[in-house]
């Protein structure tokens, strides 16, 4: 069950949400049809009148077009000037290069080129002749003045622009003519790569001029480097080996002839030293052979020598041939023992060789090693010279470095001037044509639809400003919505203005039958009613302004319609409360109060209520001077007990209005005392007990305090306001401040309101083209003068 109510008492929440959101929608949509309706002249008329501007500007403004040529910053079109040891692809440039070919474009260089080629100082477009006194005054013009005319005309049609992300740049230029604006974009391309071949070709000439006087002076110092190198070398006893020389370049190798000499008996000392060793291990090896058996085979695989092998080899043969007849014939054999004798002879043989070969090969060791001890020595020595010659060297390698970065410096500057001579020949810019500038078909300016556009746009921003501004300048209260939200106060009614003599009163068919005919009967004249019988004595007054009974003589007008609508009020108010006394006033005076309160109490009375009309605006009294025939007394006379109050109060034949003047005869000083005193409260009582309503005709609120002062005796306060006159600061400051008044307050009505502009203001139709027009009722019934 909790669960349940809960649910719906968050759905009635969503739903109270929901209808706030749409209240607040639908109030935005009424405010601004409300603003759309009221300033419709405004919002109509801006946008006609911009458009109209933007039309007369189009007739008058001349037709111009616009010609665009197309240049592409390529970087592309100088690798054939690259050097062939660099890479070769693209040289992007950045933002900033780009940038800056476009304020080139712009400069006033180009710009006097292409002036200059096509003339444009001759042309009426770019150079206006003078005519008038000025030119007789000034003279002729100078040819630097038309150039700087000329100059000027064509910065202000000229448009330079870059596509976004790319190296295209769009030449643009506005002309009245389309063949000129043509040439001149054309020509401005033209002069920019011109600029740019002359700019590169100065700067080449001038590169190259310094370029040889650099060079020249870098050959000086080249030279003075060499010779220092030179001298120096001279002066220490140093000479290079192997043949460089400072025109060799900085890149030659050289050596001094001690470190050559070094670095060759040094070599020769490692191979002296071989030599030794090997000499000395052939005499040892030749040493061990002697001790061995000459039948070894080792004796002659170690030596190789032809002699020693043949020797060896006739020794094996006797040997052989020994040891077979040996076997045969037997040691003693006469044979055997020569062959033994020969063998004797070849192993004597085959010593003494051995021993030539190993004195030969001592021969060799004590050569071998005479050598190597000489090249020591020599070697010894020239360590010593060098470590003399390195330290004389430490000058010399400094001048040598200084020599060879001026040898390089001078080669880069050669090759560098080299490279400007060639590429002086060369007429390429980073910057080509790809889009040549035609006369164009249509025109650029000025552009129909966007004026057209804009117009309207201005003028409807122009238009919704001045509406807006109207309605923070208004101030003054339009609807019974503004009032009630303004003040918190019903509106009772809006009341028409009157501005023309009245109509003859249409017929109305006064019958009444029934109880309210037996009413009226006894309002009737020579009636009593509730026993209130004029006395004989009474004066009959008439209104000598017939607006004061407009609702008497037009009683479904809307101007009547809008008094019953007070009347209804006060009724209901007095079935809950005392609502006898009604006091009419308003904030400042002119608002139309007392025509108000006139015909208030003339409806009433119309209607078989007994009523009087007081007027109690002791500073401008108006009834008095409305009536014909004059009064002789009233209130000032009744209130100092002169006259009685049936003599001092007349009647108006026609409605049976009871009416009570105020003469005066000179300003009074203390109004307020006479509002507030006991008499006139005495008198107030008397006219609740004779009369169904009392309506007082009170001064305003903003001049007097006179209504203040009669309070006490008011049981409720009718407010006129003027429509769209008074201020609605005004009357928030006379009724927010009064607690009293405000307590008492019946509600507001807005006086004399103008039909027609209310429809600004309020629904089409709701007061003169609605109910009312379908019976016979137009605006010609709410016409009748103004009355204050």
């Amino acid at each position: 069950m909790n669960g349940l109510s809960r649910t719906t008492t968050i759905d009635r929440v969503e739903d109270s949400a929901a209808g706030d959101a749409s209240a607040t929608i639908a109030s935005a949509i009424e405010r601004l049809t409300g603003f759309a309706r009221r300033q419709r002249r405004v919002l109509i008329i801006g946008p006609a009148a911009a458009l109209l501007i933007g039309l007369l500007y189009l007739l008058a403004t001349p037709s111009q077009y616009t010609a665009t040529t197309t240049l592409l910053i390529d970087s592309n079109s100088l690798r054939v000037l690259q050097n062939q040891q660099q890479p070769v692809g693209d040289m992007p440039l950045d933002t900033l290069q780009v940038g800056s070919q476009v304020e080139i474009l712009e400069s006033d260089n180009v710009a006097l080129a292409v002036i200059r080629k096509l003339k444009l100082t001759d042309d009426p477009e770019f150079v206006k002749p003078d005519t008038g006194l000025s030119s007789f005054f000034r003279g002729a013009a100078s040819p630097a003045d038309k150039e700087q005319k000329a100059l000027d005309e064509l910065a202000n049609h000229r448009s330079v622009g870059r596509m976004e992300r790319s190296y295209v740049l769009n030449v643009s230029f506005t002309s009245r003519n389309a063949t000129t604006a043509a040439n001149v974009a054309n020509a401005i391309a033209d002069a920019y790569i011109d600029d740019q071949l002359e700019a590169k070709d100065r700067t080449r000439r001038r590169a190259g001029t310094w370029l040889q006087e650099r060079i020249k002076e870098l050959r000086a110092q080249v030279t003075s480097a060499d010779r220092s190198v030179l001298d120096f070398k001279e002066k220490n006893k140093i000479v290079d080996f192997g043949g460089s020389n400072m025109a060799a370049g900085p890149g030659a190798t050289a050596r001094l002839i001690g470190e050559q000499q070094l670095f060759e008996l040094n070599s020769q000392l490692v191979t002296a030293r071989g030599a030794t060793s090997e000499a000395r291990a052939r005499q040892e090896r030749i040493e061990q052979v002697r001790k061995m058996d000459v039948g070894e085979a080792a004796v002659a695989d170690t030596l190789h020598n032809e002699v020693i092998t043949r020797l060896r080899n006739q020794y094996l043969d006797l040997s052989a041939r020994e040891a077979n007849l040996s076997a045969r014939y037997g040691l003693d054999h006469q044979a055997a023992a020569n062959l033994r004798d020969q063998m004797a002879e070849l192993r004597r043989n085959i010593g003494a060789e051995l021993g030539r070969i190993a004195a030969s090969y001592q021969s060799d060791y004590e050569i071998a090693r005479a050598r190597e001890e000489n090249l020591e020595r020599e070697l010894a020595g020239l360590v010593t010279e060098g470590q003399v010659t390195n330290r004389d060297r430490l000058g010399l390698a400094e001048l040598e470095s200084y020599a060879k970065i001026y040898h390089t410096v001078y080669d880069s500057f050669l090759q560098r001037y080299m490279d400007a001579i060639q590429q002086q020949s060369f007429p390429i810019t980073e910057a080509r044509v790809i889009s040549v500038a035609t006369p164009p078909s249509q025109k650029s300016k000025p552009n129909n639809t966007l004026v057209l556009v804009i117009a309207a746009t201005m003028g409807l921003i122009a238009g919704i400003g001045i509406a807006g501004l109207r309605e923070v300048i208004d101030g003054a209260f339009r609807t019974r919505s503004q009032v009630e939200r303004a003040l918190g106060i019903k509106c009772l009614s809006v009341i028409p203005l009157l501005t023309a003599p009245p109509l003859p009163a249409p017929a109305v068919n006064r019958t009444v039958e029934g109880p309210a005919a037996d009413a009226r009967a006894l309002s009737a004249p020579g009636s009593q009613p509730n026993g209130v019988v004029p006395s004989p004595d009474a004066i009959s007054f008439s209104f000598t302004d017939p607006i004061l009974r407009y609702v008497a003589d037009h009683p479904l007008s809307l101007f009547s319609e809008a008094i019953r609508a007070i009347k209804v009020a006060a009724r209901f108010q007095g079935a809950s409360a005392d609502n006898q006394v009604i006091g009419v006033t308003s904030a400042l005076p002119n608002e139309g109060k007392s025509t108000i309160a006139c015909n208030l109490a003339a409806l009433m009375a119309d209607a078989s209520k007994r009523v009087i009309l007081l007027d109690a605006d002791l500073r401008n009294p108006t009834l008095a001077h409305a009536l014909s025939p004059a009064p002789a007394v009233g209130l000032m006379e009744l209130l100092a007990g002169k006259v009685e109050l049936a003599k001092a109060v007349g009647h108006e034949p026609g409605t049976n209005l009871a009416l009570l003047p105020l003469l005066l005869a000179g300003q009074v000083a203390h109004t307020d005392e006479i509002l507030s005193s006991r008499a006139f409260s005495h008198l107030i009582e008397q006219l609740r007990q004779r009369y169904d309503y009392v309506i007082v005709d009170l001064p305003p609120l903003a001049p007097v305090v006179d209504v203040r002062a009669a309070l006490p005796v008011i049981d409720s306060l009718v407010f006129v306001v003027e429509w769209g006159n008074t201020r609605i600061t005004t009357v928030e400051h006379h009724l927010m401040g009064e607690v009293e008044i405000r307590d008492r307050l019946l509600g507001v009505v807005l006086n004399k309101a103008n039909l027609a502009d209310m429809e600004r203001f309020e629904q089409r139709g709701l007061y003169h083209d609605g109910y009312y027009a379908n019976r016979g009722y137009s605006r010609a019934d709410s016409a009748a003068k103004r009355l204050t």
